[in-house]
């Protein structure tokens, strides 16, 4: 398992080598159901579920694949995890950065 994190550290642990920057995409499409029920909330106020499952599974999807092409590098870990939500064209993209690197054992 790759460790990923925000901090640009792995607490308690020295890093050995900087492999390179590791990124991750995910675009989900958003149908004219789920624009009417989000319109629908914005007007009567409340949290969109719909909305909130769609990133939650870009966000999934993202470190899924962010893990794998970390792990592909030869990566132990992934630190300065960033994050960049959009959308455009009726479409949620997700994008995730980090460094990979090894670690000190």
């Amino acid at each position: 398992m790759t460790l990923i994190m925000t901090t640009p550290e792995v607490p308690g642990r020295e890093i050995d080598r900087v492999l390179g920057i590791v990124t991750a995409e995910s675009v989900q499409g958003v149908n004219i159901v789920k624009d009417v029920f989000a319109a629908v909330r914005d007007v009567v106020g409340g949290r969109s579920g719909t909305l909130e499952n769609m990133l939650r599974q870009c966000r999934d999807d993202c470190l899924r694949e962010l893990e794998e092409n970390a792990r592909q590098m030869g990566a132990e870990a992934v630190i300065g995890l960033r994050s960049d939500y959009f959308s455009a064209n009726n479409m949620m993209i997700l994008t995730l950065m980090g460094t990979a690197v090894t670690l000190k054992r």
